[in-house]
């Protein structure tokens, strides 16, 4: 995977917060000595506009990355209604994903992974060429990704009791990574009838005894999950192939404890209706 590529990306999207009211390093170690330590954090660019949000970003990422490994790709939060009013936010918010937080099918993971831990129904797409950055439709950004893979986020929200979760709380400290598990890639084939795939597409989130906690169409995710991608574009980042990118969660976030043991996720109307899976244990 092409990681410098996706630093430069990075450094693009933040220069216009260059000079902007970024948290202190004093503010960023703090942070950082919570999140390793799984203990509740103060929230980062509380008061702040989403410019200062931004900047904050870009300084986390490079203390992150240290524990996380480097960046290779982008994710997109609160893409769905019951994500964006649980937040009061009206658009998505975006942040990325490091190497190291990312997992395969079927990996145990502790019930608290985290200081506020959370899962979610999610998709990767994996970017094939550069001309998705020319992208205006959906089809046009599907015909530049190399395959999908079912994804099954593990935010963690790590901030304190009190704390304001906002828009640009949450931009600030990254929107919330800590932990992700991908399933098998999907082959794309007609680009055309994947676009339609996915937005007809049935996501369906069961717990370990099959009972079922989320159902909801693709479309969830702003209208089609490829929308994701034209958000982020329209926001000024810019993919590299081998990017991957999180086109955000199906349905509402949901604490380790309703899965009772363990999570599936399948996605019903791409080809083969595949899954993926995580294991929660004590």
């Amino acid at each position: 995977m092409r990681l410098f590529p996706v630093l430069a990306s990075l450094s693009i999207v933040l220069s216009g917060a260059a000079r902007a009211d970024c948290a202190s390093d004093a503010e960023i170690a703090a942070f950082v000595g919570s999140f390793t330590a799984k203990t509740p954090a103060k929230a980062l660019g509380a008061g702040g506009s989403m410019e200062d949000a931004l900047c904050t970003a870009g300084k986390l990422r490079t203390a992150l990355s240290a524990q996380l490994g480097p960046v290779v790709g982008y994710k997109a939060g609160l893409t769905s209604k019951p994500a964006q009013e649980r937040f009061g936010v009206s658009e998505p918010v975006w942040g990325v994903l490091y190497r190291d937080m990312l997992l395969e099918d079927g990996a145990a993971v502790p019930a608290k992974f985290g200081t506020v831990p959370f899962f979610e129904a999610d998709l990767v797409l994996v970017v094939g060429s550069d001309a998705i950055n020319s992208a205006t439709t959906p089809e046009q950004a599907m015909a530049a990704v190399s395959e999908i893979r079912p994804f099954i986020e593990l935010p963690d929200l790590t901030l304190a009791q009190g704390e304001p979760i906002t828009g640009e709380t949450l931009t600030a400290m990254g929107v919330g990574p800590r932990l992700g598990v991908l399933g098998a890639p999907v082959a794309v084939g007609d680009p055309a009838r994947m676009v339609q795939a996915l937005g007809a597409m049935r996501v369906t989130v069961r717990a370990a005894d099959g009972s079922t906690l989320v159902e909801v169409p693709g479309a969830a995710v702003l209208g089609n999950p490829l929308n994701s991608v034209l958000w982020l574009l329209s926001k000024g980042v810019r993919f590299q192939p081998g990017d991957l990118i999180s086109v955000g969660s199906f349905g509402p976030l949901l604490p380790p404890g309703k899965a009772g043991g363990g999570a599936t996720v399948t996605y019903a109307g791409l080809p083969g209706d595949p899954s993926v899976s995580v294991t929660f244990t004590d």
